[in-house]
């Protein structure tokens, strides 16, 4: 069997990476070459090849390079497992743009009085897409806490809502936001405008939840999860400081 070697700069001719990116990605340590020659030439193998295609489809679907390091670095990495993660992504941003595609082609036809759009269709392909992107920021950590079942539904309900429900979303989320600088601002979680806040904050959850899936202690494990998630920590401190772990606190009492 015949073992192919390249150099840093057959490796970019072929992959359309510059050398500089392959000298990051070695100083960084997310791609290291498969061995480094006495006169300082990095050689790559197979291996190697592979690694780097793998990097290129997560930045393909915009991960962070921290991220991709995290992932290629674990010891639960799967190869084929995160391959068949990749083709569903495509298939999905494939689908995302036929929906778009399709239309951008319904609304000219309606801007040309060939066809009669109602509201709902106007905003498909825009709902799909903050969909995607949900899944793409929380995907893995909501699926693995409350089942794929869970976030499909709630995914297709979000899908199907009416103009006037996501007008009321957004008042919900703005008077849950005022609410809860007012309620840190008295500094006490008990207190009537913290659990006017949580109120709140369980009927946006509702909204998105199917019927009879809320329940007490789900909503302590959202809050919870807005603590130890740095990115929904970083969304609920950016409302106002310390805003997850107060709203935490808040939830703990509202439930009971």
């Amino acid at each position: 069997m015949v073992c192919i070697e390249y150099t840093i700069n057959k490796l970019a001719k072929i992959s359309d990476v510059s050398t500089r990116t392959l000298r990051y990605y070695h100083e960084i340590g997310l791609l290291t070459p498969k061995k480094v020659n006495s006169n300082g030439y990095r050689i790559y193998g197979e291996q190697e090849v592979d690694s780097l295609q793998e990097i290129l489809f997560y930045r393909e679907l915009k991960f962070s390079l921290d991220d991709i390091k995290k992932l290629i670095n674990s010891p639960d990495y799967n190869r084929l497992e995160s391959l068949n993660r990749h083709l569903e992504a495509l298939n999905q941003k494939r689908a995302q743009i036929d929906l778009l595609i399709n239309n951008v082609t319904k609304t000219a036809a309606n801007v040309k009085g060939e066809i009669i759009m109602n509201d709902k269709e106007k905003f498909e392909g825009f709902k799909q897409s903050l969909i995607d992107e949900n899944e793409k920021k929380y995907g893995v950590e909501i699926r693995e806490k409350y089942g794929d079942d869970i976030i499909n539904k709630s995914n297709a309900k979000f899908k199907n809502m009416t103009k006037e429900q996501a007008d009321e979303i957004d008042k919900l989320s703005n008077e849950f936001n005022e609410m809860l600088k007012q309620a840190a601002a008295e500094g006490d979680p008990k207190g009537e405008a913290a659990q006017k806040a949580c109120d709140l904050h369980r009927k946006w959850l509702c909204f998105f939840w199917e019927e009879g899936q809320y329940s007490k202690e789900a909503h302590k494990n959202i809050a919870q999860m807005y603590v130890d998630d740095e990115r929904f920590k970083a969304h609920y401190d950016n409302i106002v400081q310390d805003g997850a772990e107060f709203l935490k606190d808040a939830v703990e009492v509202y439930c009971g």
